[in-house]
């Protein structure tokens, strides 16, 4: 039986979205700027096309210009870099992504350092990773940031607070550390090869699950009173649905969990919602910095 608050991610992000709309009205009203997303998909991977629709949508709604550029898996390295040095001269365009993973022939790293940093709304670029670790103003990546509004709305201040993040990606484990690290945490970043995790997580009141392991931090794992926010999101078989059917897990065992944590983000429905609107957040952010003008507490 669940006795923890669980956290709704989903109705959170709407109320973000609604919010970054309120924002981009304002801006357009008062200083003829309408924020603009450009999302460079490379290849037909069926997930990430349906991620990148998704993406486009929301863009759209929140009064935003949305543009998408797909590009055939066997688009030359040199290509893909000479769309994005275009899109980086262009001042219309405000926010540059590129969906990630790129075909093999592609060096990523070289890709998301061709970004101009002020309209990499990913926060992938190595300058908005030493912005985010010297506490200077940075396009932060959407997963952890969102992680963080989440906790924030449940906790409050968030000074003292002992943290874990097991998980050391760039994209999640390390700026979610640096980003509770600001936040006046004592944090441990720790990942599945770390001596005496789970006494380690124990410690915690916040526990951050980055790791890609279905179900790996077990309810025993869990201080009580912890708040747990689950980002993994894995694929599992669910023969109680029937044969071959399946079922989205967290890194957490959720029903475990649920029995010790003050609160939780459940998978699906608590972090993943958070990504799309943090990205529609940081497209604003990056307009109103390139345009000079302050932009609004979102």
């Amino acid at each position: 039986m669940s006795s923890a608050e669980i956290i709704d991610g989903k109705a959170y992000a709407a109320a973000l979205r609604a919010r970054v709309a309120d924002a981009v009205a304002t801006l357009k009203a008062s200083h003829g700027l309408t924020p603009a997303l450009t999302v460079i998909i490379v290849g037909d991977d069926p997930a990430s096309h349906v991620y990148v629709r998704n993406k486009g949508t929301q863009t759209e709604e929140a009064g935003m210009v949305s543009a998408t550029h797909r590009l055939p898996a066997e688009t030359p390295e040199a290509v893909l870099l000479a769309l994005i040095e275009k899109l980086n001269a262009d001042k219309a365009c405000h926010g540059i992504l590129v969906q990630l993973p790129l075909p093999k022939h592609i060096d990523e790293s070289k890709v998301l350092a061709a970004i101009q940093p002020d309209k990499d709304v990913d926060g992938f670029h190595v300058i908005n990773v030493g912005r985010l670790w010297t506490g200077q103003d940075a396009l932060v990546p959407c997963t952890p940031f969102g992680c963080l509004m989440l906790l924030k709305a449940r906790v409050g201040d968030l000074w003292g607070k002992r943290a874990i993040v097991i998980g050391r990606s760039n994209i999640v484990g390390k700026p979610m550390a640096a980003l509770l690290l600001a936040e006046s945490c004592t944090v441990t970043i720790a990942h599945s090869r770390t001596k005496d995790l789970p006494e380690r997580c124990r410690e915690a009141d916040i526990v951050v699950a980055a790791v890609g392991r279905p179900e790996m931090v077990k309810g025993d794992w869990i201080k009580q009173g912890a708040v747990v926010i689950d980002v993994g999101i894995n694929r599992v078989p669910a023969p109680e649905k029937g044969d071959g059917k399946s079922k989205l897990v967290g890194d957490v065992n959720f029903e475990e969990a649920a029995k010790v944590a003050g609160a939780i983000t459940p998978v699906p429905g608590g972090v993943g919602p958070m990504t799309i609107a943090c990205l529609l957040r940081n497209t604003v952010v990056a307009a109103c910095r390139q345009n000079g003008i302050d932009a609004p507490e979102l």
